[in-house]
């Protein structure tokens, strides 16, 4: 596709940073569009890097310290008022033709682009890339300035109207089209932030190209698949005569070829794949891949080529609006006429500077794959992921669920508001569609409960974003995959009806995670639900000060100040809106255990404990009700940055033990006890998701009594929950029950272990300790 690819990102030395106060800028009062101009008038400069974040330029050079650490976050907050000039000088050989860009990735967000003096573009929005022609400016030796506009004096020259809202510090996110949480959230810090955020190069496009292929699948039987090959090219001669353009993919012994004569620059053709090999998620079957090469030809001389990577696969969503406590709804996502039932994680920032997360993408994948995830929710109020991560699902059979880049609130219903999402939400369908692992399209996430967060009551299917503007686009750029409005979706008859729906967001009082109100939740499908877990010893005194770790409160009860701000907390005080973190943390604790800590150690402990039990009870209640219940999507796998939340591996990748425990309560095949019922007896169900049917057998032994209580064998259908046997527990009995069992799937047999807690409130932390440890389940890193 280019020609000429001429990298102008630059980790230090090449890029600088001038950066001044917006006060500054405006006396100034004139446009600053060379570094000469720059230079003379503003003093304060660092080395930058690109791609990078200004703040973490500033570190570097000694002028701020780490933003992670201590209460420094809370500091960077007096840095939102910089304009922000990065700066370089490039030479260039040649001549520059109509095929020669400026290419920005990504640009942290409301900047002007000048080269050689001259303006080139304003842009504003952090989820487009740019590619800005330069014809008639590009000279032998250029001088490229981008300047950057502080997001939170931009987002003023917006009104927002009365209809909006949004949460107490996240205003500005309703027009500036940059990642919402970067404004605050309660799992990420207010650090608003700019820069060159993505690759910047000089590249000239091939004068006859493909600017767009989607492959997808558009039927199939037993006996094979169609795919359809949509194409859009770019041709420069005047007549399309000598053209052709032609597919070509191979998956193991599958293979197929397609080829046409263009008539016009858009068009398509399909091939029939006799026995084709299908995609499917894990657990379902093998995610197979097509290797494919797709060729533009010009009297039979290759124009211009593409590689990449398609699956056979159809998917659709069962879906109804609501449900009840007798189960009479659904919503459930198919592939190739499979039910499916999804088990993973949210997606949440992976650092708060965003320049950072191309470095921890991999890290964090590998660590999806390896607790058992078969899908992955794209949350709303974080960027858009790469084409990296994408890839790594398609290889690893990883459904994913995509919510558009909106979050907890009522964004502008405005025709200006349209226009600039409407580009956005093209380039990321676009960019995205030809991934296999794409499972769905969301339009955002709790917006439509958000229309209920303002004091009345008002309807969220006059969202015309979410109800017309995505529709319209899908229909048109991607009808191949389900959409859902809202997560939850809150349609007309879930409006006028007030039943739950099908799909919920379970986070309730956040109490005791066997209380009413996760015992008797109704839905089908929890896109959202999570546990507060204390991160390592370790961990904490890489970003809490030595004489701020323990304790956590006061003698009146007010929170220690890092520990606030640690918990997103935008100031550090009890009056915060996130303050309630630790505080509720502590009370989960104290829920689950007879005694209280009094030393770090032992809480950090005794708190991951309480996050993996109860994560470990939302799965399983999930799998054992299969059929019923279709999904769970946990939050979340790993934080942002450093901090006291619901994930289970911290920032520097220390998991936490919930991270183990639902490694084992995802496992494909799985051995579990139900709750007990009426009369005081618990149910071991064997739960297969594979498309095998297996045999298991297994012990049952009581750790806190030293006994054998079970031992036995049995058949698990594939795709079922499956009870195998039933006993009896005394109705305050406190056992730590330990399930060891063996898989035969017919060609392996594989060990495996679990547990259950009977009565798991009020229990003695040291008992619970010894027999984990005993059992072989204590994993702790980090104490």
């Amino acid at each position: 596709m280019l020609s000429m690819n001429l990298d102008l990102s630059a980790k230090t030395s090449v890029w600088t940073l001038f950066y001044a106060e917006n006060k500054i800028v405006k006396k100034i009062g004139e446009a600053l569009c060379t570094t000469a101009d720059i230079k003379r008038l503003i003093p304060d400069a660092v080395d930058a890097s690109v791609p990078g974040n200004f703040e973490r330029d500033l570190e570097r050079a000694g002028k701020i310290a780490d933003p992670y650490f201590g209460m420094n976050t809370l500091d960077v907050q007096k840095l939102e008022n910089l304009h922000l000039f990065y700066c370089r000088s490039f030479s260039f050989e040649g001549e520059a033709d109509e095929n020669t860009f400026l290419h920005f990735d990504g640009i942290d967000t409301v900047a002007e682009i000048f080269l050689n003096g001259k303006l080139l573009k304003t842009v504003s929005n952090m989820f487009l890339p740019y590619d800005i022609p330069v014809k008639n400016v590009l000279q032998r030796e250029n001088d490229l300035v981008v300047h950057i506009l502080p997001a939170v004096i931009a987002a003023r020259d917006y009104d927002i109207p009365v209809s909006s809202n949004a949460l107490p510090y996240n205003y500005e996110s309703l027009y500036i089209r940059k990642a919402a949480s970067m404004f605050g959230w309660d799992i990420m810090p207010r650090i608003v932030s700019g820069g060159i955020w993505k690759p910047v190069s000089l590249i000239r496009k091939k004068p006859n190209r493909i600017d767009d292929v989607f492959l997808y699948t558009n039927a199939m039987n037993d006996d094979g698949a169609s795919l359809m090959a949509y194409f859009s090219l770019h041709i420069e001669e005047d007549f399309l005569s000598g053209f052709s353009f032609s597919v070509r993919g191979k998956c193991g012994d599958s293979h197929f070829e397609m080829e046409t004569e263009p008539k016009h620059t858009n068009g398509r053709i399909s091939v029939w794949i006799e026995n084709a090999k299908r995609w499917y998620p894990r657990n379902a079957g093998e995610p197979n891949l097509y290797d494919c090469e797709i060729i533009l030809r010009h009297n039979g001389e290759i124009c211009d080529s593409i590689s990449m990577r398609t699956g056979i696969r159809m998917i659709e969503l069962s879906r109804t609006s609501t449900t009840d406590k007798d189960g009479s709804g659904d919503f459930c996502f198919i592939v190739n006429g499979k039910r499916i039932f999804a088990m993973g994680t949210n997606w949440v920032p992976l650092d708060a500077f965003h320049s950072n997360d191309a470095n921890r993408v991999d890290r964090a994948m590998e660590m999806a794959d390896d607790i058992g995830c078969n899908i992955i929710r794209l949350w709303g109020g974080n960027v858009y992921e790469c084409q990296r991560f994408f890839d790594i699902c398609d290889e690893k059979g990883i459904l994913v669920w995509s919510d558009f880049g909106m979050g907890c609130g009522v964004y502008p219903q405005e025709r200006k508001f349209l226009e600039m999402v409407e580009p956005e939400f093209v380039h990321i369908i676009k960019a995205n569609r030809n991934h296999p692992s794409l499972a769905l399209w969301a339009g955002d996430n709790e917006c439509d409960c958000a229309y209920n967060w303002a004091g009345t009551k008002r309807n969220p299917n006059t969202n015309i974003i979410t109800r017309r503007l995505l529709p319209d686009l899908l229909v048109t750029h991607d009808f191949t995959r389900p959409y859902l409005p809202s997560s939850p979706f809150i349609d007309e008859e879930a409006y006028r009806s007030g039943k739950p729906t099908s799909e919920d967001h379970l986070w309730g009082p956040r109490d005791y995670f066997k209380g009413s109100f996760y015992k008797n939740t109704v839905c089908h499908f929890a896109s959202e639900t999570g546990y507060h877990g204390c991160p390592s010893p370790e961990s904490l005194k890489r970003f809490i000060s030595s004489d701020h770790l323990w304790p956590l409160f006061d003698n009146e009860g007010h929170t220690d100040k890092e520990w606030l701000v640690h918990a997103a907390c935008m100031r550090a005080d009890d009056g915060d809106p996130y303050a309630y973190r630790i505080h509720l943390m502590d009370n989960q604790v104290k829920t689950l255990f007879a005694d209280t800590a009094d030393n770090l150690p032992d809480f950090a402990l005794m708190s991951q404990i309480s996050q993996a039990e109860a994560k470990k009870y939302f799965i399983e209640r999930f799998r054992i009700t299969r059929g019923r219940r279709n999904g769970i999507i946990w939050w979340n796998l790993v934080d942002g940055w450093p901090q006291i939340s619901d994930a289970v591996v911290d920032y520097y990748y220390t998991k936490k033990l919930a991270y183990h425990f639902i490694k084992r309560s995802q496992q494909p095949v799985l051995l579990a006890f139900d709750e007990p019922d009426s009369e005081n007896l618990i149910t071991l169900y064997g739960i297969n998701d594979t498309a095998k049917d297996v045999k298991v057998s297994y012990r049952v032994t009581n750790m806190t009594r030293g006994i054998v209580l079970a031992e036995n064998a049995g058949s698990l259908l594939s795709e079922k929950s499956t009870p195998l046997m039933t006993l009896g527990i005394e109705k305050d009995e406190k056992s730590f029950l330990l399930i060891e069992y063996s898989i035969d799937n017919g060609q392996t047999v594989t060990e495996h272990k679990n547990h259950y807690f009977t009565n798991i409130i009020n229990i003695d932390y040291n008992a619970y300790k010894a027999a984990l440890s005993a059992s072989g389940m204590l994993e702790i890193q980090g104490f």
